[in-house]
């Protein structure tokens, strides 16, 4: 039957083009959404406004046709599979959020986004000790996505894979209200409304305001999930300068499946584990936030920027951790979580422009200070018999982490067409604990650790060619392991895991960027040494133990390309090749709880939650102006699951097929798309958790499935 609805969606957004194909009168000139812009795209993930052309790293912009087009905008995976060196996997368990990761840095976690960067409209989305998330982007009024790859990322800080930027729209020439709904397989629906207005004169600045609800039954047993999210944007020109104030909200409740075993994997897909449904494993997050952006050109050389955040977090988690194990350990930290975190921060710089040896020039220097203070609970998952409950009070600590950064980054250009770039970064990052549970049998596990380092990096890059330029960086990142990671040691005491190093990398880059009339496409080689990488020992019941590697060697190539293959028919496409692999033999607690290193991961062995092949290609077919008709499909190289390679989530290719439409009608602009993922009803397994305990190694993704929307608008003239 859903198949039958799907066909009947698509032939219902060609049959009015048929129709006209047989009139002799010629098309309408192409929308925005269906033409091809190949036009300059200026980046900013530089920090400073720059053709991409121009820039000496790996960077890649997602547009707002590509994160709308006939897609649902669930998720940021819809969008990043388009992006080399990107790996974004749906999991389908919005307790944990998406696995983002860049050139393999940010594999490790078990939920959320390490390693990685973040930011809407300037606005961090990280927090210090470099943990992120990113339920709470706001796809709905998304105008554009920046992805920076590699050395350069290094002067973010606390992150040694990149950085991934959301841009909200610019303001419509008049008020616009837009409604749109959503609906698809596993109960998934998906309501949203916004208002976006220009206000002033001379745009002057705009207005919007946009909430989004998703509710989903779930592809899994005991996988349903609810997920609220608001944004709020005022930007203007004031006193000189150009302003940002957003807000941001989310409200999530999601059940937790957890991961299968193989076994459970080759029989019922859907199934949960059984832990979870004995312990209705859960999760519920409550975020707000608020910034505020101020940019000013002083004078025709200099010019300055400040950024001002502030919000908090609320987590709530059931895990199961049996029984017996909190029973038998008097100082384990209990099987239920609550946190509590409040976080702010600030970032100014000034840039200054000039002239050296008579060619153009620039300096960049500036400050970052921010703080995140965390009241975090545990308790016991049971009371008497009944599990999944909170019961006693097993931990009791407050957490304070403190990040002060200072930067400084050159650009020259010293010849016509050569540009050089110099940056360095000093980090500092304090983790304190205070522990308020403290009895008898439960000393005091307060403490303090603080990690630094400096991070340098550089790139040149010669326009060979007008259209043409290559590029090499070279830089080294830093990451400290985030609060999360050094909540839990495997010894199964209390106190934070103070055995943790940050992991050190120095990275490597080469590559091209070219941009002819019809076609743009890029290509990079890197290499990444990385010491004391911070892996995954054991992963228990949904809680993580985490453990220094050694060394791991990254080393991989990217391609990409876009263009026209002959009028109105477009691809796209995305290549990584990934070669990651630990290159010193180093010892991990397999099992807690236990007094010594007793598993040995021997040199050579890949590094788990990479695929060492992926590739992803889009071909569209626009047969009139307001129509789009895309075939897309992607290959997933095998992945192993645990750091010995003993397990591995099979390769697989996928492909899906899609439709949009749009059209005027009783006075209003109408979106209708339809589309089928997993067009051939594969078994996939779409993510893995690292080092599960019990072999639970897999999240399995849906098979055929269907997703239809329909969205309207109207602009106030």
């Amino acid at each position: 039957m859903r198949f039958t609805a799907l066909a009947f969606a698509l032939a219902s957004a060609l049959l009015p083009h048929v129709a006209a194909a047989q009139s002799p009168e010629e098309p309408e000139p192409r929308n925005a959404d269906s033409a091809t812009d190949l036009d300059a795209v200026v980046v900013t993930a530089t920090r400073n406004p720059t053709d991409a052309l121009l820039v000496p790293a790996a960077i890649d912009v997602i547009g707002a046709g590509e994160i709308n087009r006939a897609q649902p905008r669930i998720d940021l995976s819809e969008s990043l599979q388009r992006v080399p060196g990107v790996v974004a996997r749906d999991r389908q368990n919005q307790a944990q959020d998406l696995q983002v990761s860049i050139r393999g840095f940010g594999a490790r976690a078990a939920f959320g986004v390490r390693g990685v960067q973040l930011y809407t409209d300037g606005i961090p989305a990280t927090m210090p000790d470099g943990q992120g998330q990113v339920s709470h982007f706001p796809l709905e009024s998304a105008g554009r996505i920046e992805v920076l790859r590699g050395p350069f990322s290094a002067l973010y800080g606390n992150a040694s894979g990149g950085v991934i930027e959301l841009f909200t729209a610019a303001a419509p020439a008049d008020p616009t209200v837009r409604a749109g709904y959503t609906a698809g397989a596993d109960g998934l629906r998906r309501g949203s409304l916004s208002f976006h207005t220009p206000w002033g004169r001379d745009d002057h600045g705009d207005l919007l305001v946009d909430l989004v609800n998703i509710d989903s039954d779930g592809y899994r047993d005991h996988s349903a999930a609810r997920r609220t999210s608001g944004q709020a944007l005022l930007r203007g020109d004031v006193g000189g300068g150009r302003f940002t104030v957003l807000f941001n909200g989310l409200d999530v409740e999601a059940d937790d499946p957890q991961g299968l075993t193989a076994e459970q994997l080759q029989g019922d897909r859907r199934a949960a584990s059984e832990g979870a449904l004995t312990f209705d494993t859960r999760k519920t997050v409550r975020q707000d936030q608020f910034g505020a952006r101020f940019e000013r050109d002083v004078s025709a050389h200099h010019a300055f920027t400040v950024t001002a955040w502030a919000g908090n977090r609320a987590t709530t988690q059931m895990l199961s951790v049996p029984v017996f194990v909190q029973r038998s350990t008097p100082l384990h930290n209990g099987g239920a979580i609550d946190l509590d975190r409040d976080y702010r921060g600030i970032d100014g710089r000034w840039r200054w422009s000039t002239d050296l040896a008579g060619r153009p020039f620039s300096l960049t220097a500036g400050f970052d200070h921010e703080v995140s203070d965390e009241h975090r609970l545990g308790f016991e998952n049971f009371i008497g018999d009944t599990v999944g409950v909170v019961g006693a009070l097993r931990r009791d600590e407050h957490n304070r982490v403190t990040g002060n950064d200072a930067y400084l980054q050159a650009e020259w250009a010293p010849a016509e067409r050569w540009r050089v770039d110099l940056g360095v970064r000093r980090s500092r990052v304090r983790f304190e604990s205070d522990d308020r549970f403290v009895s008898d049998i439960n000393p005091d596990d307060s403490g303090a650790l603080e990690y630094s380092r400096t991070s340098p990096v550089a790139g040149v890059l010669f326009r060979a060619t007008p259209w043409l330029s290559v590029f090499a960086n070279a830089g080294a990142g830093f990451e400290t392991p985030t609060f999360s990671e050094l909540a839990y040691r495997s010894d199964d005491q209390g106190g934070l895991n103070d055995a943790l190093q940050p992991a050190r990398s120095r990275n490597y880059e080469v590559g091209l960027r070219a941009r002819r009339p019809a076609w743009e496409y890029s290509a990079a080689l890197f290499h990444s040494r990385t010491e004391d990488e911070l892996v995954v020992a054991a992963n228990e019941g949904g809680r993580s133990v985490y453990d220094n590697a050694g060394t791991t060697v990254r080393r991989g190539a990217e391609l990409a390309l876009e263009g026209e293959l002959a009028p109105r028919w477009h691809v796209a496409g995305a290549y990584t090749f990934l070669d990651a692999r630990y290159a010193e033999d180093f010892a991990v607690c397999g099992t807690p709880s236990c007094a010594q290193d007793d598993v040995v991961i021997e040199d050579g062995r890949h590094i788990p939650g990479l695929a060492r092949h992926t590739a992803w290609a889009e071909l569209r077919w626009s047969p009139y102006d307001t129509t789009d008709v895309m075939l897309q499909g992607r290959f997933v190289d095998r992945v192993y699951a645990d750091d010995a390679n003993t397990a591995a989530a099979p390769a697989y290719a996928s492909f899906d097929l899609a439709a949009e439409h749009r059209f005027h009608a009783a006075g209003l602009d109408w979106r209708a798309f339809a589309r089928i993922n997993n067009l051939f009803d594969r078994d996939i397994v779409g993510s893995v958790i690292v080092n599960a305990s019990g072999g639970r190694y897999f999240e399995p993704a849906p098979g055929r499935h269907a997703v239809v929307g329909l969205s309207a608008s109207k602009a106030f003239r």
